[in-house]
Parts: C-alpha cells; sequence; structure tokens
C-alpha cells in the first residue's frame, strides 16, 4: 500500500506561477500567434494565389482547410512525440517542418503542391508546436493558470491584426511568392518558442517502484493453481503494454464521461459559435453596409476578443467562482447573442452585435483550457488537449458548411440592395464556406 501510494503521488515540483512562467507564457503567446494568427492571416494570399493559377476561390481556400484539419488530426501526435522525447525538441522540430513547408510553397509549380507543403507539412508542423506548448503552460501555472492561458491566447489576435497588413505589404512588394519565402523565415521563430519550454523538475516514480507495485498487485490475488501461471504471465506483459502506451496517449481519457461531455461541448461550440468570423462581412453586404463598414465590422470583433480574453481571464483568476461555472455563463451569453445576431439590419446594430460576440467569445477562448486541466488534471492535459482537438474536428468539418448553405439560401431568397458594387448574389457571397476556416477555440 505504501507502494501504490507514492507511485501515484506524481506532481509537478517547481516554481509556479510565475519566475520563469513568464517565458512559457511568452512561447505560448508566439505560437498561438505564428500558427492560428497566420492561418487566420493567410487570406491575403488567395487573391494573389487565385489569380495566378486561374483558380477558384473556393479551390484555393483548401490550403487552409487542409492546414487546419492536419492541425486538428495531428494534435494526439504532438501530444505523444512530446510524452516519449520531450516539450522542447518536439516544438522545436515542429517550427522547422513550418518553416520548410512554407519555403517550399514558394516555390510551388501547382496548388496540389501548395495543398502538400503549406496545407499538410506547415499543418503538421503546428500540431506539433501547439499542444505541447499550451501543455506545458498549464504545468508552469497553478493559481494564475486563467490569466497565464488568457494572456498567452491573446497572441492569436495581436498577431493577426500585425500579420494581415504586413503580409499585404510583402505581397505588394515581392509577390506572393516573395512574402511567402519571408513568412518561412518567420516561422523559425517558433523553434526559438521552443527553447523556452525549460523542463520542469517532476516527481516520476522510478522504474522498479514502478515493477515492485505491479507485483504486488499480482500477488494480492487468490492464487488458484499452477496452471494459471502462464496465464498470469501474459496478463503481466499485457498489462505493462497498456503502462507503457499509456504513459504516451492516454487513451482512458475516451472513458471519463466528464471529458467527453466537455469535448462535446467543443463540438457543438464548433459547430455554431464560429459562423461570424466567416459570414459577418457578406451578411452586412447583404444588407446594403458599405464595403469598408462590412470590413471594419471584424475590426470591432478582434478587438472586443482581445479585450475579453484579458478581462476575463482575469476574472477567473480571482476564483469569485468556479471556473466551469463562468464558463457556462459566457457560452450561454454567446448563444443569446447569436440568436440576436439575424435581428441587426444597420451599420450601428451590426456594430453592436460584433463587439458583442467578440467580447464573449474572448471571455470563452480565455478559460476553456484552464477548464479542460481541471477536468482530467494537469498530469493529462497533454493527451487530453490531443483528444479534444481531434473531437472537436467534427464541428469543424460540419459547421461551417451548414451555416454556409443557411446563408446562401437566404440571400437567394432575399431581396439584394441594388446600388454601386451590388450586382449579384454570387459577388455578395464572396468567399465560400470553408470546410476547417474557423478560429481557433
Amino acid at each position: 500500500m505504501e507502494l501504490q501510494r507514492k507511485s501515484r503521488t506524481v506532481r509537478p515540483a517547481g516554481p509556479l506561477d510565475g519566475g520563469y512562467g513568464w517565458f512559457i507564457v511568452l512561447s505560448t503567446f508566439l505560437v498561438f500567434g505564428l500558427t492560428f494568427g497566420v492561418i487566420k492571416s493567410f487570406g491575403v494570399f488567395f487573391v494573389e494565389i487565385h489569380h495566378y493559377f486561374a483558380t477558384t476561390a473556393t479551390t484555393s481556400s483548401w490550403i487552409t482547410s487542409i492546414s487546419v484539419a492536419t492541425v486538428h488530426f495531428g494534435a494526439p501526435v504532438g501530444s505523444a512525440l512530446s510524452a516519449y522525447f520531450g516539450h522542447r525538441p518536439v516544438v522545436m522540430v515542429g517550427g522547422l517542418l513550418s518553416s520548410i513547408g512554407m519555403v517550399a510553397g514558394s516555390y510551388a509549380q501547382d496548388l496540389l503542391q501548395l495543398y502538400i507543403t503549406v496545407g499538410f507539412l506547415t499543418g503538421f508542423g503546428y500540431a506539433l508546436t501547439w499542444t505541447p506548448t499550451v501543455t506545458m503552460l498549464g504545468w508552469y501555472f497553478e493559481k494564475r493558470r486563467p490569466v497565464a492561458n488568457a494572456l498567452a491566447s491573446t497572441g492569436e489576435c495581436i498577431l493577426t491584426f500585425i500579420l494581415t497588413p504586413s503580409f499585404q505589404f510583402m505581397v505588394d512588394q515581392y509577390s506572393w511568392r516573395g512574402a511567402m519565402l519571408i513568412l518561412g523565415a518567420l516561422q523559425l521563430n517558433l523553434c526559438l518558442c521552443g527553447a523556452l519550454l525549460r523542463p520542469l523538475n517532476r516527481l516520476v516514480p522510478p522504474k522498479e517502484l514502478e515493477e515492485k507495485e505491479h507485483e504486488l498487485e499480482l500477488l494480492s490475488q487468490p492464487h488458484i493453481d499452477s496452471r494459471s501461471s502462464n496465464n498470469r504471465s501474459d496478463s503481466k506483459k499485457s498489462d505493462a503494454l497498456k503502462v507503457k502506451i499509456i504513459r504516451y496517449v492516454d487513451y482512458t481519457l475516451i472513458a471519463n464521461a466528464r471529458f467527453m461531455v466537455y469535448s462535446m461541448f467543443g463540438v457543438f461550440a464548433a459547430l455554431g459559435f464560429f459562423a461570424p468570423s466567416l459570414f459577418l462581412v457578406p451578411y452586412a453586404r447583404s444588407q446594403g453596409v458599405e464595403e469598408y463598414q462590412a470590413a471594419a465590422l471584424m475590426s470591432i470583433s478582434a478587438v472586443l476578443d482581445l479585450l475579453g480574453r484579458v478581462l476575463f481571464g482575469w476574472v477567473a483568476n480571482l476564483r469569485l467562482v468556479k471556473t466551469v461555472h463562468q464558463l457556462i455563463v459566457t457560452v450561454i451569453l454567446l448563444g443569446i447573442v447569436l440568436l440576436l445576431g439575424p435581428l441587426a439590419t444597420t451599420f450601428t446594430q451590426l456594430a453592436l452585435f460584433s463587439a458583442g460576440y467578440g467580447l464573449v467569445f474572448g471571455a470563452t477562448v480565455a478559460i476553456h483550457i484552464t477548464v479542460l486541466a481541471e477536468v482530467v488534471g494537469v498530469e493529462r492535459l497533454g493527451s487530453a488537449l490531443g483528444f479534444f482537438m481531434l473531437i472537436r474536428s467534427s464541428g469543424g468539418l460540419l459547421g461551417p458548411p451548414l451555416a454556409g448553405e443557411m446563408f446562401k439560401r437566404n440571400l437567394v431568397t432575399s431581396d439584394y440592395p441594388k446600388g454601386r458594387g451590388r450586382t449579384s448574389v454570387k459577388q455578395v457571397f464572396y468567399w465560400p464556406p470553408n470546410l476547417f476556416n474557423f478560429p481557433s477555440f
């Protein structure tokens, strides 16, 4: 029993909630920006690629779709590799793959090559980068984990705001190939983010202790006869294999009811919460809002998103209520805001909707990883993040196209205001729904 107690008290040891942990926050901040921030800003390249290869917008958008899909499907791989090799080398390799993918994409001669390089290779590099870094952040913070996660997630907002005009400038100056080459060099900073991930001193039970505990468990079983010894030996080998697998990929999370309920939250969130980021601008145009005013709605949403992440991350850190209760409130408010969205028809009303959506969406994003750590425990956070991303991807597959189809039907059956620059539903619905291109969550 004493051996069992020792083996179960595995906890991170070292300086928590401060000190070097703020460098981990910086690393995660940059990882958010150089992965999902780059993905959100990559639309600048689509127009150039669309014209260069004389293809459709839908065909070009599959570059980002493949990239985001690979991030989600590759998350469990990143988690398992970081558990085996360590977080620092895996993140550094991921940054190198991301850079190679972008550089190779700058020499692409057709869209298939862009799908493979920028889509798959860079996306897989992001998968090896994002999950281990966020896991390490959860290990370095306990009491201040909500505010640490919130501050780190703002990297997505801030770098998107910075990178979008920067990419446009680079495209104008050096063409899309030159701009993508520069972006490939920029992605090498992900390797520096990995270098910042200094491992914590962890109290891991020695191998001999695990073996003795396993022997005690076998001895505690009732002895039947000598013929059952071969069965016990096979069972021992099978148990040892299961222990090794769980150490790197904790598949037992699938049997964890609380984790699966939380994962269903992620699926439904991906189904409905991200529609405004895809369809707000075309919807505003369909209501007669001018082009630049419609574009300004996304800027309003982005600014309030940033404010929501910082403000409500700080509120969660005060521990006035349980973090999961705060998440429930923000999710309910986000649902209400989305239900009120179709009632907005003027620019002022749409601006208010954008502000409300950005604020509550940021409040939700700021704390959902903190809640996941509380649901499964910090020791299982790496595997939990991987499986959560994998399960949530099903909502991303269905949500945007369903919302796009409903939006398209609404435009077809409505009277679209006439005027300069407004000639057809096809022109208004200028960016077809993307199967995977939704904000990180």
